[in-house]
């Protein structure tokens, strides 16, 4: 009778012992969200409410909702928000349908070399984005050694000043955005073509339907979960674009391709407005946040099986 308790004791101990291990294992990663992550997005949150410059050494004082006032009533940010969503729309759809468009030509079995084909073009995914902005800088320089003006002048159009001009600046920064993570959603929508049953292709064929017909009725539909997983990091990814417009135009000309980082950034830590960097990092998290509840609603991501 004595050993029952002395037994039970001892599985306590172990499966403690391995509840302690799991943490163990896990504690790194804690640690580095806990540091890097969740206590500098508290910071922010905090300093949104006071006023503070990073060089001075005194203490933030507190200023309450004057900092989202100041956010709300500057041009700059007004400016800064359209060209985010700008980009945005110029970069999400396209990559959204030319990455399906690529996965279902190389999904194909029969064709020749698709997975090198795969591999080129998930090469500029793996791509320094600094190094591609420079690059890209050069093809469309406003000279006319430049790669796109080049192109230009075989249909005798005059040399353009991509970067240089407020029309084409942004435009020249979505080209890049999209050639450099086209391959990533490419990847993703592979992935999801290949969990897609071919019994449904080969019962569809059998019924008379067409090509198209197959994709409409029995890819789009199934690829539901993948396209929606695709649309959310994509918004949520250009919605913090920073280093193409930093790299390839500054922000410039003028404020036409100055997104919300760019002048956060530039608030922040060039001119050392601390409180007021906080207050437009929190704006940019409520807005991704609402955006991708919004989203969630649109497809019924809540009925999605994954």
């Amino acid at each position: 009778m004595k050993s029952r308790p002395v037994a039970e004791k001892k599985r306590v101990l172990y499966r403690l012992g391995e509840v302690l291990e799991s943490y163990t294992m896990l504690a790194p990663a804690y640690v580095i969200f806990l540091v890097f992550i969740f206590v500098p997005v508290v910071w922010a949150f905090y300093l949104s409410f006071f006023d503070y410059s990073i060089l001075s050494m005194r203490t933030p004082e507190f200023s309450g909702i004057d900092n989202f006032r100041r956010v709300f009533s500057d041009p700059v940010f007004w400016t800064a928000l359209k060209n985010t969503v700008r980009y945005s729309l110029g970069t999400v759809p396209t990559r959204l349908v030319l990455g399906l468009l690529l996965a279902l030509a190389l999904d194909q079995a029969n064709l020749w070399g698709r997975k090198i084909f795969r591999t080129i073009y998930f090469l500029p995914v793996v791509t320094s984005m600094v190094a591609a902005a420079i690059v890209w800088s050069l093809v469309f320089s406003a000279s006319n050694n430049g790669l796109a003006n080049q192109f230009l002048s075989l249909f005798d159009v005059a040399p353009k000043g991509w970067l240089s001009d407020s029309n084409l600046a942004m435009f020249s920064v979505c080209v890049l955005s999209v050639w450099k993570d086209l391959g990533y959603v490419m990847t993703i929508f592979t992935a999801g073509l290949q969990g897609i049953p071919l019994e449904l292709y080969e019962a569809g064929a059998i019924d008379g339907a067409t090509v198209w017909q197959r994709i409409r009725f029995i890819t789009i539909p199934l690829l539901r979960p993948t396209t929606f997983f695709i649309l959310v990091t994509e918004i949520i990814s250009s919605f913090q674009v920073f280093t193409q417009t930093y790299v390839m135009t500054s922000g410039g000309p003028g404020y036409s391709t100055t997104t919300l980082i760019n002048l956060l950034h530039n608030k922040g830590f060039v001119q050392f407005d601390m409180g007021y960097a906080s207050a437009l990092a929190v704006a940019l998290f409520i807005s991704l946040l609402f955006l991708s509840w919004v989203l969630r609603k649109v497809f019924k991501a809540d009925e999605i099986v994954y």
